[in-house]
């Protein structure tokens, strides 16, 4: 066999009626299960609750969770086991990565947003470098088309 390591994502996406605390609780029994399994945990972050794109057992939203992962596949089948085993999980779906998945970047939208919101002067400032469209600019367009039918014709 290979012994390569392969990168996995698994998402999945568990019921919006159980508790935060249960959630969370999911997310260490799959974690652990994985790594009792021979993978690797890489990523493993809660994405939310959020509006299915579809009904799902008369669920219209879902807590989803992703977990990045790596290992040589055959952890993937008895983590889906679990998953299908368990009532609170809807539905779940595992892709085989090309490579790992990008170190997230530090977080640049807190800081970018928190430095807009202490200085208001800074949007007046992006505001007025943005161009603006006059009324004596629209007719001086107009009239270049005029003039270039007129040579035109």
């Amino acid at each position: 066999m290979n012994d390569q390591q392969s990168y996995y994502e698994t998402m999945y996406i568990l019921r919006p009626d159980i508790a935060e605390d249960e959630v969370s609780n999911h997310i260490t029994k799959y974690n652990k299960l994985l790594e009792e399994f021979g993978g690797t945990i890489l990523d493993s972050q809660m994405r939310g609750k959020r509006r299915l794109a579809y009904q799902i057992a008369k669920h219209r939203e879902g807590v989803y969770v992703q977990l990045s992962h790596q290992g040589d596949g055959q952890h993937i089948s008895k983590i889906e086991k679990a998953m299908r085993l368990s009532e609170d999980v809807i539905r779940y779906m595992t892709v085989k990565q090309e490579g790992p998945l990008p170190t997230p970047k530090t977080s640049n939208k807190s800081v970018s947003q928190t430095e807009n919101n202490d200085n208001p002067e800074e949007k007046l400032e992006s505001n007025e470098s943005q161009p603006v469209t006059t009324p004596e600019a629209s007719t001086s367009v107009k009239d270049n088309t005029e003039t270039n039918e007129n040579t035109e014709s």
